[in-house]
């Protein structure tokens, strides 16, 4: 016979795999039920005949489990003739009320008795009673279950039990019959299922699942045609999917591993929660089962540092939309039960005691500590597990005391050492959320010192061995692991957390992808409708003379001058606000509640946009409010400003203020470009160089999906002053798949750059040593000034170095610094000339000072011109950038000794001008001169119309010169067409840049150049 290819053929398989045989099996008398025991999974077969509808239950197994294990407690109610009816009705009652998990957890008790419903899978050092209960538990899967009250026919291919308790149901379609998980499976629970059966009532069962032999998606609530559908799938080629499985269906790993008891036991008991405030209605709430990824990474670590103990560290690079939140609480959680596999020889710890005394997770986030709070509640009776540390004391009393998990920032750390006790004795889960970012610098150093290093040894005299220890301090401690959670690992997060590889290369311990991320719809690709536009400048002389200045310089400067420019920040302003007007908020886009942000190169920027766009909103009556958002004060114009006082509220409600309605745009410079989720931002216009990790960052706030408002990929728009394509693909492409390093760093260069800093006669060895020995003695800081002022004095005047050899030196130090502060923690060897000089250099770099002799000339650059002409034009509208799905790899960090370079070039001021203007005012065909006529020919046109006087400019109404303006505009538009077709069309093919040019005329107009 040939083979079978349909459903049926799939539940077979699954059955088998679980129970170790078939109901064909049976049917066909090839083996008797009781065999059901040969399968290692261990489930029972079971009858549709078996469930009760009306409760929800298997109740042969149900009854059967309380029987075996608890005929003591039923006794107590088996004296009330209807103690069957009052075990059902009162589980029944708590199940609607509370859900089927509070139950499995704690139990159902009914007068007198008390039930367990579920025996937890014991751990590395429970009891033999603990397993052997374990053991007794009935797991079962019954086929075709005709589950519905009403329609008795009605029928689910299959579902799981515990004890009679349903878990999962699960439909299943197969490829080869012409249907799939995704559509047809996914279809049938929201168009053809019953939802107000009792078996599909929210909370009755944990998940259910839609299957192939291809895919699977997941939901923890039925809602008809709003429910939300979940890929449980591995992931393939870095994007969404499941490889090729040389041993059977792609999806094996559903039935083979994930449904094995075990894990069941683990995810009940480990993972699956109920989100919302504790006297919510059970309809209110969220029930959270973990996607693959999810469930993956953590059982994985839990595994790896069960079997390998304490010292490792592990880099998970997870993308946004990975639910990483979630798995740092789930990791959190498991980490303080996790016990090692064998005991350590010669070591403290046994197999009875916890591998790790705390756990320590370090991130920005706030909202963190409450998640983990909520997730830890739902799984321990412990209270006060939790102890968040926003206060150096705070942090340093948790560690003392032993609070088995310490939420904490990584700023916190840098003031604690002092008088903390001595950790080293115990052992630390340290988890870092974002890497990149958090673990950089003297803050990480501070941290390791903690946990594993604090001097605490009054009979420790010698200074060398404080430093040391000092040392030790920046190495990842042998009492701490440390689990590094990242979307955009860098060059050097690879090296200090990856996983080295045979090759010397090194990887991630665990990925979940960028790619797989927004093809699976968890994000949004933000790439997918890029435009770009390029500036054009003229800048004219406005003095008789021609002075020097250096051209390299003087470029620079005159571009951000340009940019600045009221002018140029007025004409990129009106396009933004007409854009976001007319495209986002007209269309109604996220059901009228799309957002947007505005990017910008500096806080002075962001005041400028934050004005020129509010007297846009004035002039068309505040149709909506915007908002800014910086630190600190700023003075611009010499008005001084802060974002309190430009919004009208405090600070600390920015972020929520922006979430309500009325407020629509967002201006920033480089707050809230990461780490901060708004689903409704849907647009954002970007005036601000972006490149690296920053770049993913800024983007990817507009990434984040929103499933009520129905936010979809063609709904993100972005608008790109800066940067180009190429710059942002570029950027995007390290992170889009899996992220490797090629190599360690070469710190051979540390010997190099040592030897250049020594022979600069900057310092003096025996000052190095001095300086060692008093900081590291915690001498009085007023003895440690003078040995860095002699330092710095001689690089500012005794040694008579220009100002390249001084810039030299300074780089140098600083790679010092920064290279070996890097590589300290990783380095398998102790250099203690390295260590002594790096200290030294991080006190005397700041007092390295360099005079900038150019800066008043180019300042007088600046009085020496005037912005004539401001266009732009649009490069790419809508573009897609597509980005290389294959594996990236990184090169380790340049070693290479790097000084100042470059001779000064000087040019006179006019051919500066000049080449200013030849790179920047390429809008158009022509010469310099034939568009600078064009241009004033238009202006002169427009001034020399009829209704120029009287309807503009003469005219106060704001709005009713703008319509007079257009309308001349459009006049001689339509004039000049006849004269030239080329530059109608150029200008006329583009809205966009049709509307930014008369904006632009019109600025030339009102600034009386022509």
């Amino acid at each position: 016979m040939p083979s079978q290819t349909n459903e049926q053929a799939l539940e077979t398989t699954i059955e088998k795999a679980l129970c170790g045989i078939s109901t064909e099996d049976i049917k066909n008398n090839l083996l008797e039920e009781s065999d059901a025991s040969v399968s290692d999974n261990g489930y029972r077969i079971g009858y549709p005949a078996d469930f009760n509808t009306r409760y929800a239950l298997d109740e042969l197994r149900f009854w059967n489990f309380l029987e075996t294990t608890q005929s003591e407690e039923l006794e107590k109610l088996k004296r009330q003739s209807d103690w069957k009816i009052k075990i059902l009705d009162r589980y029944d009652k708590l199940v609607k009320k509370y859900g089927i998990l509070r139950l499995l957890r704690k139990g159902l008790a009914v007068d007198d008795a008390q039930f367990t419903l579920f025996y937890v899978a014991p751990l590395q050092n429970s009891s033999q009673s603990i397993k052997d209960n374990f053991k007794s538990n009935q797991f079962s899967v019954t086929r075709q279950l005709r589950y519905s009250l009403v329609n008795p026919l009605e029928e689910i291919d299959m579902v799981i039990f515990i004890n009679g308790i349903p878990i999962s149901t699960i439909e299943l379609k197969n490829h080869w019959t012409g249907q799939n998980a995704k559509v047809h499976g996914v279809n049938q629970y929201k168009y053809k299922r019953d939802i107000a059966q009792p078996l599909l009532n929210f909370g009755r069962c944990m998940v259910h699942f839609a299957v192939d032999t291809d895919e699977i998606y997941m939901t923890t609530k039925l809602d008809g045609a709003g429910t939300f559908f979940l890929p449980f799938n591995l992931g393939n080629n870095f994007g969404k999917g499941n490889p090729t499985n040389p041993f059977g269906h792609k999806t094996a790993y559903f039935w083979q591993d994930v449904l094995r008891r075990e894990s069941i036991a683990n995810i009940i008991q480990h993972f699956v929660r109920f989100g919302g405030a504790e006297n919510d209605a059970l309809s209110k709430k969220t029930l959270f089962f973990p996607r693959y990824h999810q469930l993956d990474v953590v059982r994985r670590l839990i595994k790896d540092t069960s079997g390998n103990g304490a010292g490792k560290t592990y880099l998970i690079q997870h993308s946004a939309g990975s639910g990483k939140s979630n798995s740092i609480t789930w990791l959190a959680y498991q980490l303080i039960e996790a016990y090692p596999e064998t005991n350590e020889v010669g070591g403290s710890k046994t197999t009875n005691q916890p591998l790790f005394d705390s756990v320590i997770v370090v991130t920005d986030r706030r909202l963190l500590d409450k998640q983990l709070r909520d997730n830890i509640k739902e799984f321990s009776e412990v209270k006060n597990i939790v102890a968040p540390a926003y206060k150096s004391a705070d942090l340093k009393s948790a560690l003392e005391s032993g609070k088995r998990i310490i939420v904490t920032t990584i700023q916190k750390f840098p003031f604690i050492i002092d008088g903390i006790a001595d950790m080293s004795h115990k052992q630390f889960a340290v988890i870092v959320d974002e890497a990149h970012s958090s673990q950089s610098g003297t803050s990480a150093d501070k941290l390791n010192e903690a946990i594993g290093n604090a001097d605490e040894d009054e009979d420790m005299e010698d200074y060398q061995d404080k430093i040391l220890q000092a040392m030790q301090s920046r190495k990842m401690t042998k009492n701490a692991s440390y689990f590094a959670f990242t979307a955009t690992p860098k060059n050097s997060t690879l090296e200090k957390f990856g996983v080295k590889q045979e090759d010397g290369s090194f990887k991630p311990f665990h990925l979940y992808s960028m790619k797989q991320a927004i093809e699976e719809g968890f994000i949004l690709d933000v790439l997918a409708n890029y435009t770009t536009y390029k500036s054009y400048y003229e800048i004219e002389k406005s003095i008789e003379e021609n002075p020097l200045f250096d051209t390299s310089k003087a470029q620079k400067k005159l571009r951000a001058y340009v940019e600045k420019h009221k002018q140029t920040v007025a004409t990129k302003a009106e396009i933004m606000l007409d854009h976001f007007s007319g495209s986002v908020v007209n269309t109604k886009k996220l059901k009228g509640k799309a957002k947007a942000m505005v990017v910008t190169q500096s806080i002075e920027s962001a005041i400028r946009y934050y004005q020129a766009l509010q007297s846009l909103l004035n002039s068309k009556g505040n149709p909506f409010k915007i908002v800014i958002a910086f630190s600190g004060t700023k003075k611009v114009d010499g008005i001084e400003y802060t974002e309190a006082q430009m919004n009208g509220f405090p600070e600390s409600e920015t972020k929520d203020k922006f979430d309500e309605d009325e407020y629509r745009i967002l201006v920033v410079a480089n707050k809230y470009l990461t780490g901060f989720d708004q689903p409704k931002l849907s647009a954002m216009y970007v005036d601000k160089k972006l490149q690296g990790v920053l770049a993913v960052q800024t983007l990817s706030r507009l990434n984040r999906s929103a499933n009520k408002l129905d936010k979809r990929t063609e709904d993100l728009f972005v608008l790109d002053f800066f940067n180009s394509v190429e710059d942002i693909k570029m950027a995007f492409d390290p992170f889009y798949t899996s992220t490797t390093l090629s190599s360690a760093t070469d710190i051979n260069v540390l010997h190099e750059l040592k030897d250049s800093l020594d022979d600069s006669g900057i310092y003096e060895q025996d000052e190095v040593e001095d300086f060692n020995k008093k900081y590291f003695n915690k001498v009085d800081a007023q003895f440690l000034s003078p040995i860095i002022d002699t330092a710095a004095e001689r690089f500012v005047t005794e040694l008579d170095l220009d100002d390249k050899q001084k810039a030299d030196y300074k780089i140098k130090a600083k790679q010092f610094v920064k290279i070996y502060g890097q590589v300290a923690a990783i380095l398998p060897y102790e250099m203690i000339a390295w260590e002594k000089l790096f200290w030294f250099l991080k006190f005397l770099i700041p007092k390295l000072i360099i005079e900038n002799k150019d800066q008043g000339t180019l300042d007088k650059l600046l009085e020496s011109v005037d912005l004539s002409t401001y266009g732009l034009e649009r490069v790419k509208l809508n573009a897609q950038i597509s980005l290389d799905d294959s594996e990236t790899e990184l090169d380790p960090q340049n070693p290479n000794v790097r000084g100042a370079h470059g001779d000064k070039e000087e040019d006179e001021l006019e051919n500066i001008i000049n080449g200013f203007n030849e790179k920047w005012f390429q809008g158009w065909e022509g010469t310099e001169e034939e568009k600078r006529i064009k241009v004033l020919t238009f202006g002169k046109a427009i001034v020399m119309h009829d209704d120029f006087k009287k309807k503009y400019e003469e005219n106060n109404d704001e709005q009713n010169r703008k319509l007079a303006f257009k309308k001349m505009y459009e006049d001689i538009f339509i004039q000049m067409r006849k004269n030239d077709i080329e530059f109608y069309k150029t200008i006329a093919q583009d809205p966009i840049n049709n509307n930014a040019f008369m904006n632009f005329l019109e600025q030339i107009v009102n600034s009386k150049f022509v």
